[in-house]
């Protein structure tokens, strides 16, 4: 499922003007990324939780030149868990 399609089902859902669904659904998501720029961690009950986690440095390879090893430096990442309610309805889609 892509954003348009999500739109189209809410809208269809919910009654609301597929205008309106897009800028609901925009400013939820742009709240959420403003919220993990911040480090703050969004939880949504049952759906799950995003977070900002920092992954540590290590060393690599260098995929052009195998014998040369790199110092690949520490990064922020995103992660997500999924809450309950999310995970039991993938569990009955398999």
């Amino acid at each position: 499922m892509n954003r348009d399609t999500l739109i189209a089902r809410i809208s269809k859902t919910t009654q609301w003007s597929r205008k309106d669904v897009e800028r609901i659904l925009l400013a939820a998501l742009e709240e959420i990324m403003e919220a993990l720029r911040r480090g703050e961690e969004v939880s949504l009950v049952g759906f799950g939780q995003f977070l900002v986690t920092t992954r540590r440095p290590r060393r690599g390879v260098n995929p052009r030149n195998p014998e040369q090893a790199l110092q690949i430096p520490a990064v922020n990442v995103v992660k997500f868990r999924a809450g309950k309610n999310l995970k039991d309805a993938a569990r009955r889609a398999a």
